[in-house]
């Protein structure tokens, strides 16, 4: 008679942007901000300065959009789950969702320093010449955090630490 096997539960991480600027508020923040500019150029205009409505249109315009692209990035997330053989990264944003798994005894959690002072650094998982690239949206020190997180939970290459006894 075989012994019951014991099923672990995956380690499921989930990250995703910080976006604490709500529909409301982005909503209110753009009203007053077109109130204060059309009133001030509309009243610079009535003063025979005309061409500043345009301008102010176009002003509008771009903190419009740049608002909305803002926004945007809270439908971005990534779930890292690690079960005893595979890594998988579901990484979602509103349009997409796009599934890469790896066999968790060959992956390899690499953060690669920045070219220059002015750039980021990289997250990656990789295995056999795929790579996927984890939390570009994190600052650098929770990249840092999460890349000693994962290399404690995948290991090295040929050691899968057991999922049963990780530090909480």
């Amino acid at each position: 008679m075989q012994a019951p096997q014991h099923t672990r539960q995956p380690v499921r991480i989930v990250i995703c942007p910080n976006c604490s600027l709500s529909l409301r508020g982005a909503a209110i923040f753009f009203g007053g901000l077109c109130l204060f500019c059309f009133t001030l150029a509309g009243l610079l205009a009535i003063k025979g300065m005309w061409p500043v409505l345009p301008f102010a249109g176009l002003e509008m315009l771009l903190v419009g959009w740049a608002l909305h692209a803002s926004l945007a990035r809270r439908f971005r997330s990534e779930i890292i789950t690690l079960t005893d053989s595979d890594v998988s990264v579901e990484s979602r944003d509103r349009a997409r969702s796009r599934l890469t798994v790896f066999q968790r005894h060959w992956a390899q959690v690499k953060l690669r320093r920045p070219a220059s002072r002015l750039h980021p650094s990289r997250l990656t998982i990789e295995s056999h010449g795929r790579q996927c690239e984890l939390g570009s949206f994190l600052t650098d020190e929770e990249r840092f955090g999460l890349a000693l997180r994962l290399q404690r939970l995948i290991g090295r290459v040929n050691e899968s630490p057991s999922l049963a006894l990780r530090p909480k």
